[in-house]
């Protein structure tokens, strides 16, 4: 029998989907599942995106521009600007999901074998996509004590060496919501310019911040023509996972030229997807006002519940719709495990992602889970307490 390839031996499981299975067994066992495992909203997507897709009237769907239609990446420029990020169409490469502008910015900025630095934990698809363009990731541990802030800068200086090609941030963070400061951001450009890196930042959240808090991009930093790499997407802002539209965005020519060819080769983004992606632009600000005063009363239900937890710690986020709190268990994955197959309160469960898999580190994240805030606040009200039910319920508890 022919072998699988090492790359694809090394591709790692989805934390987010490998519990799917145990989550489909115990519905068809008549157990309420509450999903918190996966940043899928139930926020509806804007109706001007879904009026576009059920107005098209083309006869042929065509392919569209290896770098996206035109007219999209115009309006995005137009919408960056009103974010301070001065970008024209040429700088932007239009992807399917933040998922393939990835895997294009990788491709281009790195060779095999070349080191990327990033802050853990960190999104578990950026070690799939790395090992997909045989890059080394380098994780520097955050904390949770400080809610995940940016580590020293001095851990990572310690971390370089001549393979180093590319520090990666995702701001605010997936999976921790926490929201990196113009000042770490700033200690981040200082590095990458003493050093000739490359900065990646993955800002797909951009919208959702709280308490007062705005995001920076380092699109607006000085000096960093030549090295800042935006990826963003539009599946969490207008709540449309499904379309699959995403951007790479640099104002490095040489770099977007050479990221063409790795679109060219797989023809086009999805055309239909744009349709909606480019109407979804005229979303007016109030949908915007709605849903982060949503997320912001959601985010304060799972936190609070889960500090008021015996044993339990949760910072509270500034940004996205994701927590990653400490629980008072024995392993993440098992306890995940358990909760679908062996826990039941009032027939009920809930679904959340272990955090090993958002680590990089063997052993990391035993005592942590991700947990998407993306239910109604009913909803997650009931999922905190049958999560208060099963922390006292579970066999692996621990004191900490």
């Amino acid at each position: 029998m022919p072998k699988i390839s090492q790359k694809g031996q090394q591709m790692p499981q989805s934390p987010i989907r490998k519990l799917v299975p145990y989550a489909e067994t115990a519905k068809k066992e008549g157990v309420k599942v509450y999903h918190l495992n996966i940043g899928q909203p139930d926020i509806e997507t804007p109706e001007v995106a879904l009026k576009a897709i059920h107005n098209y009237d083309e006869k042929v769907v065509e392919y569209s521009h290896s770098a996206g239609i035109l007219s999209y990446r115009e309006k995005l420029a137009q919408y960056y600007k009103k974010n301070n990020i001065h970008v024209s169409s040429e700088d932007i490469i239009v992807g399917a999901g933040a998922s393939e502008a990835i895997l294009f910015a990788m491709n281009t900025c790195l060779d095999q074998g070349d080191e990327m630095i990033i802050p853990e934990p960190f999104y578990a698809n950026y070690n799939g996509f790395a090992i997909n363009a045989g890059v080394k990731v380098v994780p520097i541990p955050s904390s949770i004590e400080d809610g995940f802030a940016l580590p020293p800068i001095s851990d990572f200086e310690k971390m370089i060496t001549p393979k180093t090609k590319a520090i990666m941030i995702c701001n605010p963070n997936n999976p921790t919501g926490y929201l990196y400061s113009r000042e770490e951001l700033e200690s981040l450009r200082e590095l990458v310019l003493k050093h000739d890196l490359y900065l990646l930042a993955d800002e797909v959240y951009r919208e959702f911040t709280y308490d007062g808090h705005k995001h920076t991009s380092i699109m607006e930093l000085d000096g960093l023509d030549q090295h800042a790499i935006m990826i963003d997407s539009v599946s969490k802002r207008y709540s449309a996972c499904g379309i699959r539209i995403g951007c790479m965005v640099s104002r490095n020519r040489e770099v977007m030229a050479t990221a063409l060819k790795f679109a060219q080769a797989r023809l086009s983004p999805p055309s239909l997807g744009q349709v909606a992606a480019e109407a979804a632009l005229d979303t007016p600000d109030e949908y915007f006002t709605t849903v982060i005063q949503e997320y912001y009363n959601r985010r304060n239900v799972v936190t609070k519940a889960i500090n008021n937890m015996e044993g339990a710690f949760c910072p509270v986020p500034k940004g996205a719709f994701y927590v990653q709190p400490r629980l008072p268990i024995d392993d993440a994955d098992r306890f995940c495990q358990w909760l679908l197959e062996d826990f039941r309160h009032n027939k009920q469960t809930v679904m959340l992602a272990p955090a090993t898999g958002f680590y990089s580190t063997p052993g990391s994240g035993k005592q942590e889970v991700r947990i998407s805030y993306v239910l109604n606040v009913d909803d997650l009200k009931h999922a905190m307490e049958v999560l208060e039910h099963a922390l006292k319920a579970y066999p692996g508890r621990t004191n900490s």
